[in-house]
């Protein structure tokens, strides 16, 4: 269980693929005033850059502490809760959270020890299906219908607000934690997912379709699930006796 003093550090907030580096630096601004320093970058067109620094506003601490990474499932390594920021509804079925719901879903990971997650696409284009299919639910900012694009650090800046209301809310009793276990972190499922879709081939599942749709379905069912690291560890023995057995029934052909 983690201490309440301690819960902003178990925050990460993930911009992928921004284009400008002043949004960057207006996202840190964002994060500071709230209380949140962990940033984590992964693809951005230019950073470090001087108009990051200069829309940071005193925010140098994010940014230097900021990491820069080549993909996704990097900045998200170590997290056991993910949400995805989206201003559209999607083709990948993911429960839609609001601002506040999702900061207290947050909250209550951060209290039973997990690390947690808030991604933020693209200014123009938002988040790939793919890179929301890595999240446990989408979050969507209420805004009106006919002009709906927030900017980058206004989305950041409103999930920050949420998440410190969460913070600062009137503390209820801690349900026990679900597992005895330690969630299993956004790699470890990414390792789960590939043996999978591996086991899957082994035992000819797809009779040559394309795995696409089953594969968005199954991670929706198993992040949904928030598995132990001792559950999966129990997944994968399943799959590795799926796939010997498939191996055997092979040789005997």
């Amino acid at each position: 269980m983690s201490d309440i003093a301690d819960l902003p550090s178990s925050f990460r907030f993930v911009l992928v693929r921004t284009s400008h580096p002043g949004n960057i630096g207006s996202a840190a601004r964002a994060m500071r005033t709230m209380g949140f320093a962990r940033m984590e970058l992964v693809s951005p067109h230019r950073f470090p850059d001087r108009e990051a620094s200069a829309m940071a506003a005193g925010a140098d601490d994010v940014l230097e502490g900021a990491g820069v990474h080549a993909g996704l499932v990097h900045a998200l390594a170590g997290a056991s809760f993910s949400l995805g920021l989206s201003a559209r509804r999607r083709g990948v079925n993911l429960p839609e959270l609001t601002p506040r719901e999702a900061a207290g879903q947050a909250l209550a990971a951060a209290e039973r020890g997990g690390q947690v997650a808030l991604v933020f696409g693209n200014e123009r284009t938002g988040l790939e299906n793919e890179e929301l299919a890595r999240c446990h639910a989408m979050v969507r900012i209420p805004s009106v219908d006919d002009f709906s694009s927030l900017n980058l650090a206004q989305a950041v800046q409103v999930m920050a607000y949420e998440c410190r209301l969460a913070l600062l809310g009137e503390k209820v009793p801690t349900p026990p934690p679900l597992h005895d276990e330690p969630p299993a972190d956004a790699a470890q499922m990414e390792r789960f997912f590939e043996h999978l879709l591996q086991t899957l081939d082994d035992i000819d599942f797809h009779k040559g379709r394309a795995p696409t749709m089953i594969m968005l379905r199954l991670r929706k069912l198993f992040l949904r699930a928030q598995m132990d690291e001792r559950e999966l560890r129990m997944l994968h023995g399943i799959l590795a006796d799926a796939q010997r057995m498939a191996r055997l029934a092979n040789e005997k052909k």
